[in-house]
């Protein structure tokens, strides 16, 4: 028998405001609003989108930090251990192929970790931390009570600011702070491609936080459908469609996530097989896409060249920002070379398509 979906502290809220709401990991979660989502993806874009991503797993491993870190570098290929108190740092759970179990967020926070992971892989994530973890598997703390907000856009710092004190906050960096009177948890990181925020709080003050960032005048809620059109937009991958158990980070574009001492030292899932394909290039890459004309590509769409099926579609639709279709695919490495021409099989037509660098628009995240 299936569970019923839960629901999130917002839920009401979202009611409130209209959206259309849909299962998703094991939640009810709004899709969209009244808008539509090329309105909210626009607004996103030129002001600042407020989105519920309270489904998302939050953890507590608790320090000292150079243990919990030497524990967590046992199951990521991330560089834990160097990541100075208040930063955050993307990384991956890899398996023992290469392959990704998940992609989550780091941060350390002076006296513990603290790991966002993906709703769909939390209870998994879960567990396998738990049995992995050597003797800190025991202490690793669920965030059950918490939830978090993604502030995004380009007037999003402006409008925290009036709340709060992030002035001083670049990408990727992370603090304990007061907004609107609540304590909050902030990280100045996003999944959106622009600048902006994500803020845990507890789920008793986060309808009241809600509704105070609504009620500025830049600031709109925003549902899942636009929040994947931007971070197609953005170039970001996935969990389920770039990245899956079959599908290594070099596979994915992500080398950049393999530290150059963890390079060198290995000791993490899948090392040799990732390592192998550092050294020796992967045998499929992922690519951008850009269809001719209105044609849009949708997950798992065939990618030719001529008559030849040389990958699939992993991510794809309409770019409310470049106005016009827009795809990530993973095809032969030797088809990946930008500026390429490939189709896309839609509706048994071979559609012609372009290869393009990623992102499809630029990120513009606040760096130091």
């Amino acid at each position: 028998m299936n569970e019923s979906p839960q629901k999130t502290a917002l839920y009401d809220l979202h009611l409130e405001l209209g959206a259309r709401m849909v299962p998703f990991a094991g939640y009810l979660m709004p899709v969209q609003y009244p808008s539509g989502i090329l309105a909210e993806h626009r607004h996103t874009r030129a002001s600042a989108g407020l989105f519920d991503v309270s489904h998302m797993g939050q953890i507590l491993l608790p320090g000292p930090v150079p243990e919990a870190a030497a524990a967590l570098e046992r199951l990521v290929p991330g560089d834990i251990a160097g990541l100075g108190s208040g930063c955050q740092r993307y990384t991956l759970l890899t398996n023992e192929a290469g392959g990704v179990r998940d992609d989550l967020m780091v941060t350390n926070a002076g006296d513990h970790l603290y790991l966002v992971v993906n709703a769909a892989c939390k209870e998994t994530d879960v567990a396998h931390l738990r049995a992995h973890l050597d003797g800190l598997g025991g202490a690793l703390e669920v965030l059950e009570d918490r939830g978090l907000l993604a502030l995004q856009g380009p007037s999003a710092a402006e409008v925290l600011a009036r709340h709060g004190a992030v002035g001083d906050m670049v990408f990727m960096t992370a603090a304990m702070v007061e907004i609107a009177g609540l304590s909050c948890r902030v990280s100045r990181s996003g999944y959106s491609g622009e600048d902006g925020f994500e803020i845990s709080v507890a789920n008793q003050d986060l309808e009241n936080l809600a509704r105070i960032l609504l009620a500025e005048p830049e600031v709109e809620a925003i549902g899942l459908g636009a929040r994947d059109t931007l971070r197609l937009e953005a170039g970001l991958c996935l969990y389920g469609h770039e990245l899956d158990a079959e599908t290594t980070p070099i596979e994915a574009g992500l080398a950049w996530t393999i530290a150059k001492r963890r390079r060198q030292d290995g000791g993490f899932p899948g090392a040799d097989v990732i390592l192998d394909q550092l050294a020796r290039g992967p045998a499929r890459r992922r690519i951008g896409l850009r269809p001719e004309g209105r044609v849009l590509a949708r997950e798992g769409t065939e990618v030719m060249a001529e008559e030849t099926v040389v990958g699939r579609v992993t991510s794809g639709g309409f770019g409310a920002s470049v106005e016009g279709p827009v795809a990530m695919a993973s095809v032969d490495a030797g088809r990946a070379e930008v500026g390429g021409e490939l189709g896309l099989m839609v509706r048994g037509t071979n559609q012609p398509a372009r290869v393009v660098a990623l992102p499809f628009v630029p990120h513009r995240y606040a760096k130091a």
